[in-house]
């Protein structure tokens, strides 16, 4: 199948998990994951009407972005190194992997050189998993006032990558969390955080009924990529 119809496949399963909890599937938007993906390819995705994407990889993000059509938008959704936060503030829209406060002291202190505001999610480790990064749920709580006050960084929400299952419904309680999570941060801070980013191709539905705002999906709509060394 081409991307096109990989596309409008996504689409009415979004459209359905939606039904059945009462949504909007306007209330999800969709992030075509492009790690590995040329832009060949990505300008394909653009052509079947896809405009928002994620990438992993700084370095490949650098090499590839302007040779993508100019009107996408691009997501930073993998593990930043704090000496990769220039290139990474200069390239993406938003960073959706902020998962330190070591991190955030270097995007604030990178975007105020660069006279920017960055948009920002906050990455939650929520199964506590030690192979990912991200906060746990207790450090968001005790830190989330020090992230705050970072006059460089605009929290947008929170995002968080479940573990593999062969079994997605065993997911949906982490889903449940970092939405519980996400309402307590905002007790907090006293003002919404209106983006919930979690579900990928294999959990995607389950995290849509669970709240998610913008779901991340790669393998769905480009296939299988050929893997290459970090």
């Amino acid at each position: 199948m081409d991307f096109a119809s990989n596309l409008k496949h996504i689409k009415d399963r979004i459209t359905a998990a939606c039904r059945r909890c009462g949504r909007d599937p306007a209330s999800v938007e969709l992030m075509a994951v492009s790690k590995n993906v040329s832009p060949e390819k990505i300008s394909e995705a653009a052509e079947a009407g896809q405009t928002l994407f994620g990438e992993n990889r700084v370095q490949e993000a650098k090499a590839k972005i302007g040779r993508c059509p100019g009107h996408l938008q691009w997501h930073m959704i993998g593990h930043l190194q704090t000496n990769k936060c220039r290139d990474a503030i200069e390239l993406f829209d938003t960073i959706q992997s902020l998962d330190s406060l070591k991190l955030a002291r270097e995007i604030d202190k990178t975007a105020a050189k660069l006279s920017k505001s960055v948009p920002v999610l906050i990455e939650v480790n929520v199964a506590g998993e030690s192979s990912k990064h991200g906060f746990s749920p207790g450090d968001l709580i005790a830190e989330l006032k020090q992230l705050e006050e970072f006059p460089n960084i605009e929290i947008h929400g929170l995002m968080t990558i479940a573990p593999w299952t062969n079994n997605p419904e065993r997911l949906r309680p982490m889903f449940k969390g970092l939405r519980e999570l996400k309402f307590r941060c905002e007790d907090i801070i006293g003002a919404p955080l209106p983006q919930l980013s979690m579900g990928m191709t294999n959990d995607f539905e389950i995290a849509i009924e669970e709240g998610s705002t913008m779901i991340r999906v790669g393998t769905a709509l480009f296939g299988e990529r050929p893997v290459k060394d970090d």
